[in-house]
């Protein structure tokens, strides 16, 4: 789980950065900016864009466009039946989460509320799942004593018998305290696609990433607003991106005490690595992305503290419930 984290935030820094050009619109091998916002062109978009502007710009390099650019329906009048889906994750993925960023956005008419809206809609949609993932958590924590007791009892056997005892034994605790060796993987298994559909779904949709929030351009990066454009504002940007990632993931390291000073080790290492890479990925995020990086976190921080909560009522529950049973069964023994 540690290696698929790591990898994780590895590939998201590597797609972030902008490493592979295929997907833009590219003159004397450079990638097409426009420069009233910065945003790189993409030959995969969605709708046509509403500025004028931007409107011509696409119109100069539409030879490029994946899909004939006169077809491309507006944003305003894009559906999910608008151009037909180049695969199963663009169908499933990627047009819905556009059309319904869209459909909100022009509702409340701001496209980077209607991302924190819905990034916020699908977080508490995941509850149950993050709920059981933080409870295999727990349960993990309160059963290390004895994983650990196993891990000792065979420490110098590597012969298959041992490994195979040792295996049917830790299989036995996994029981006994309801552990699922996959149940933490889940929820990162189900946010990976999310995150990357969320990304496309900005990058490919220009009434999204033309919009403003606050002040800031939805298209635009941290980089790009510091740098070329001097909008000191992108800072803010950024100290939000890794103050809520940093309490996000000290929640959940937090939550994963193990007692095993070697894992513990390996755990702050991880934790530490991931808070630089995400550093470095916050300077090329979109604002659009951004916001629902930390809306998200913002979420999970909260979400973490109730569960946390609930979780020590049910252990204080489980104390109180547990000495209760053991009285009625020693008055029993002496009434016979």
């Amino acid at each position: 789980m540690k290696k698929f984290k790591m990898g994780l935030v590895v590939l998201i820094v590597l797609m972030l950065t902008g490493c592979g050009n295929s997907n833009y619109i590219m003159k004397d091998n450079k990638p097409v900016q426009y420069e009233a916002t910065g945003q790189v062109l993409q030959k995969d978009i969605l709708c046509k864009p509403v500025d004028k502007d931007l409107d011509e710009l696409y119109s100069k390099y539409k030879d490029q466009t994946k899909i004939p650019y006169d077809k491309l329906p507006k944003c305003a009048d894009f559906k999910l039946s608008s151009n037909k889906a180049s695969g199963i994750w663009e169908g499933i993925f990627v047009k819905p989460l556009a059309f319904i960023i869209l459909k909100l956005g022009y509702l409340i008419n701001n496209f980077g509320l209607s991302v924190i809206i819905i990034g916020l809609a699908i977080r508490l949609i995941l509850m149950p799942i993050s709920r059981k993932t933080m409870k295999q958590s727990s349960n993990l924590q309160k059963a290390q004593p004895e994983l650990a007791r196993i891990e000792r009892k065979y420490a110098n056997r590597t012969d298959n018998e041992a490994m195979l005892q040792k295996s049917q034994e830790m299989m036995m605790v996994y029981k006994k305290y309801d552990i699922s060796p996959f149940g933490s993987c889940l929820l990162a298994f189900i946010q990976l696609p999310l995150f990357f559909a969320f990304l496309q779904a900005i990058n490919r949709t220009p009434a999204i990433f033309e919009d403003k929030f606050l002040g800031l351009t939805l298209g635009r990066t941290p980089m790009m607003g510091l740098f070329e454009y001097h909008e000191w504002g992108y800072i803010a940007i950024i100290v939000l991106i890794i103050f809520t990632t940093y309490l996000s993931f000290k929640n959940s390291m937090g939550s994963n005490q193990t007692g095993n000073p070697e894992m513990e080790s390996q755990m702050q290492f991880m934790f530490k690595f991931m808070i630089i890479m995400i550093s470095v990925a916050s300077l090329y995020l979109s604002t659009a992305i951004a916001l629902y990086w930390i809306a998200t976190n913002g979420f999970a921080v909260v979400q973490n503290i109730v569960f946390k909560k609930m979780n020590e009522r049910e252990d204080k529950k489980d104390v109180i419930i547990k000495p209760n049973k053991n009285k009625g069964r020693n008055e029993n023994k002496r009434g016979r």
